[in-house]
């Protein structure tokens, strides 16, 4: 019985509905997944808890440079980091290049630390596993701070720093003391690596360094020094070895070994090379007159000097040297070894235009001043001819004269002869001797006019017929004669002699009455006895040495304006007896 009731308690349960068994399954499922959401829950809410707590907190153990920011809100970190790096921020950095150092604050070169970004930075990763874990169980985090740069103000004060280190690289040359080529060697330049220094001077920022090194570049010149000598001694001496011939039409002048040597320099060809480069400026005077007619140069406006009162004579268009372009052609023959120029003769503007002339000011006489000498020595033919030249020149305000520009080299070709000069501290015979008097009468007449003086120098032994300290040589083409028209008006230099004196007056408006005061001759030296011999000894009569102080004072109206000091210092001239 028992074995059958088992078996139809199975077939009972076997002929059950089937839904009732899916249930079971179902539940069973559920179970399970319930299960599994808590295995899940419970990490995520250990997760989500904190980081909700957390939000918008730095973590903790966030540092910035040693400033800690750890647990603090966005604003409460902005504000610490403001106030601890507020000082730093302002430390002034130190910027050496070149042996040159510049101090300059942050700020000056465009950084700033931006603070924004760098809590921002902070922040980031807060809300990660990592960085809430941090937060929850400790540890630390070192950050720098980020840095804001001004990049066009950083590129300024750069090019600022630049511009007191770099230096160009110097290229060899070649100029003259006398007809002696002088060497110029190259040499090496510099320059600010600037795109470096850029990023050396963020880093110093940012590192807290107080100093920087800044890169500098060489930069080396084009041509070498073997070459400069090699120049030196073959062309530069062959350039200067003989005259150049100039050239215009059927009328030839001779430009004189020291002119050219005055004009000449060897400069850079920009291939490593030299070239000879000439400047006629100096040597121009009196070109115009030996190459072009009198008929054809240009005339400036002068004046006339009427029943005591100026009158302006018209100036007139005409033609004359070309000086840049006689410079090129000057640089080229000789760089071609040629001995013989064409001049180049263009159309030429007088420098003084009749409606120029009628509204300078000149109108009354403001100065004049007469030296004598001996009749009928050949220094007077020069002091003539001198003379000659200047007369009606006329000065315009602000200009410096310069006696030597304006006169050139005194050669025969334009009326002067030989006379005695001192040269070498004795008298010899030269072209153009005896000049000198004129250059005294004239510096006198500066002296008196009120004019500035820019450049004299008195004669090495003193000369009876001139006031002791207000006197002035001259020669070719140094030492020259200079001065300035300090006043805004024009001056006309009016000339005339005699056959024993020479006298040079100023026309202008005057502005000061001058007076003239000396001292006593002190530092007063003997005179030396010597002998010589020979065709070319010129005798000389002995005058001591001494040392003397003029003043000048200027009065307007009575009243003492300024005074001006001349120190001048005489050797003793030798008595020298020619047997």
């Amino acid at each position: 019985m028992k074995s059958r009731n088992d078996h139809e308690r199975r077939n009972e349960r076997a002929a059950q509905p089937v839904t009732g068994g899916r249930r079971a399954v179902a539940s069973r499922r559920g179970r399970v997944a319930a299960i599994l959401a808590a295995v899940v829950a419970i990490p995520v809410l250990a997760y989500s808890v904190p980081a909700i707590a957390l939000a918008g907190q730095v973590p903790r153990g966030t540092r910035v440079d040693g400033v800690d920011i750890g647990g603090m809100s966005a604003a409460d970190a902005r504000s610490k980091l403001e106030r601890e790096l507020s000082e730093r921020a302002a430390r002034p950095l130190a910027l050496s290049a070149a042996g040159k150092t510049v101090r300059l604050v942050p700020s000056e070169l465009g950084l700033t630390f931006d603070i924004q970004a760098t809590v921002e930075a902070a922040l980031n990763g807060a809300s990660t596993p990592t960085g809430i874990a941090r937060s929850l169980f400790g540890g630390t985090r070192d950050l720098r701070p980020r840095v804001a740069v001004d990049e066009p103000r950083l590129t300024a004060k750069l090019a600022d720093l630049a511009r007191s280190v770099d230096a160009k690289p110097r290229e060899g040359g070649i100029r003259y003391r006398g007809l002696e080529p002088q060497v110029i060697l190259p040499k090496s330049g510099r320059a600010l690596d600037r795109a470096d220094a850029a990023g050396a001077v963020q880093e110093a920022y940012l590192n807290d360094r107080g100093s920087v090194a800044l890169k500098v570049r060489t930069s080396p010149p084009a041509g070498s020094a073997a070459e400069v000598k090699r120049v030196a001694g073959a062309l530069a001496r062959t350039a200067v070895a003989a005259p150049l011939t100039l050239v215009n039409g059927g009328k030839k002048a001779q430009l004189p070994t020291a002119g050219l040597a005055t004009g000449l320099r060897f400069v850079a060809d920009g291939q490593g090379g030299l070239m000879p480069s000439f400047n006629a400026k100096d040597v121009l005077a009196g070109l115009d007159n030996q190459l072009v007619a009198a008929s054809q140069r240009p005339k400036d406006a002068s004046f006339k000097i009427v029943k005591g009162k100026p009158q302006v004579m018209s100036a007139r268009l005409g033609r004359g040297i070309d000086a840049k372009a006689l410079n090129k052609a000057v640089s080229a023959a000789l760089a071609a070894g040629q001995r013989s120029v064409q001049v180049p003769v263009t159309e030429t503007q007088p420098r003084v235009t009749t409606a120029q002339a009628k509204q300078l000011g000149i109108k009354e006489k403001v100065s004049s001043f007469t030296t004598r000498h001996p009749c009928c020595a050949p220094r007077v033919t020069n002091i003539h001819r001198i003379a000659d030249i200047v007369d009606g020149y006329v000065v315009r305000p602000g200009e410096t004269f310069s006696l030597n520009t304006i006169v050139g080299k005194r050669d025969k070709a334009r009326g002067f002869v030989e006379a005695p000069m001192i040269l070498n501290n004795r008298f010899v015979n030269d072209v153009g001797g005896g000049v000198s008097q004129f250059a005294t009468t004239m510096f006198n007449a500066v002296f008196f006019g009120g004019f500035q003086d820019v450049q004299h120098m008195a004669h090495q032994y003193y000369i009876s017929r001139y006031p002791p300290g207000r006197e002035s040589t001259v020669s070719f083409p140094q030492p020259d004669f200079r001065w300035r028209n300090d006043s805004p008006y024009g001056v006309l230099i009016k000339a005339s002699y005699t056959s024993t004196s020479i006298t040079v007056q100023f026309w202008s408006t005057k502005r000061f009455d001058i007076d003239s005061q000396s001292s006593a001759r002190y530092d007063v030296k003997p005179i030396p006895t010597l002998t010589e011999s020979g065709p070319k000894c010129i005798p000389m009569d002995g005058v001591e040495g001494f040392a003397i102080d003029v003043w000048r004072t200027f009065k307007q109206d009575g009243k003492v304006q300024r005074k001006q000091k001349f120190h001048t210092v005489y050797a003793p001239e030798p008595r020298l007896t020619c047997t």
